[in-house]
């Protein structure tokens, strides 16, 4: 067993996923039957999706599980490794692409997939790299991205800045498009509602007459699109670039 003491003294060994597997315990004649790893990580990621990492807690888990609090340490030690299990478990949404299909292809399915894994689950971004993502969804999902990478015919030495450009684009791109969806949601508004609520509220401040000056030319050059429609445009318009420079980068390096 180890102790969140035991993790601030040793953090690289902070990892489910690397602490020896213990033997199953014996359930006692008071812990509730069917409580087990698997079902406490899908009532985790649905009080995340529903409430989010800060008011997480392993007595709001308990309650929701409707067993006692110390039943959940026959499964975990701490509420980091619940946060782990989850954290992977919904990498498991992102389904590998068609190995047949071109790189370009693949690479576009697999970051669209991390952006609506990021959209869908505003609790992942904070915890990406908080955690090591050992686990085997998050292992396939990185295998995946370097067979892509690997790919795209670029030297092997740059496909680390290769992948890093794509996901660090794509991780900041389903981070902010995730909280502005929730903080509109907390609203009560659409996410148009909220922007033009915002925009209304912005331009009844003289002093930031310059920030919305080209504010109505820039809409209307889109289309006037609703916010998700743009923010669509937006995405695959700068995954397009990316990918262009992937292509122009392998072009120098022949």
């Amino acid at each position: 067993m180890v102790s969140a003491a035991d993790r601030v003294k040793n953090p690289v060994r902070s990892s489910v996923w690397l602490e020896p597997r213990q033997p199953a315990r014996s359930r006692r004649t008071d812990q509730p039957a069917g409580l087990g790893r698997e079902r406490i990580t899908e009532a985790t990621v649905r009080l995340l999706d529903a409430e989010g990492l800060a008011k997480f807690s392993m007595r709001r888990l308990a309650a929701e599980l409707d067993v006692t609090a110390m039943s959940l340490y026959w499964y975990v030690d701490t509420k980091d490794d619940l946060l782990e299990l989850a954290l992977d478990a919904v990498h498991a949404e992102i389904a590998p692409p068609d190995a047949d299909a071109p790189w370009q292809d693949r690479l576009r399915a697999v970051a669209a997939a991390y952006r609506g894994l990021l959209v869908r689950h505003v609790w992942v971004s904070p915890l990406v790299g908080r955690f090591l993502n050992l686990g085997p969804h998050a292992l396939l999902v990185t295998r995946t991205v370097r067979d892509v990478i690997r790919a795209t015919g670029l030297p092997p030495e740059d496909h680390g800045g290769a992948l890093s450009a794509v996901f660090q684009f794509v991780y900041g791109f389903g981070t902010a498009e995730g909280r502005f969806a929730r903080r509109s949601a907390e609203a009560g508004l659409t996410q148009d509602e909220y922007v033009r609520q915002a925009m209304a509220a912005i331009q009844e401040q003289p002093r930031l007459d310059g920030f919305v000056e080209g504010s109505p030319g820039l809409t209307a050059a889109r289309g006037g699109a609703a916010v998700e429609d743009t923010r669509e445009r937006d995405f695959a318009f700068a995954l397009d670039l990316l990918i262009a420079g992937i292509d122009a980068m392998r072009e120098r390096a022949r």
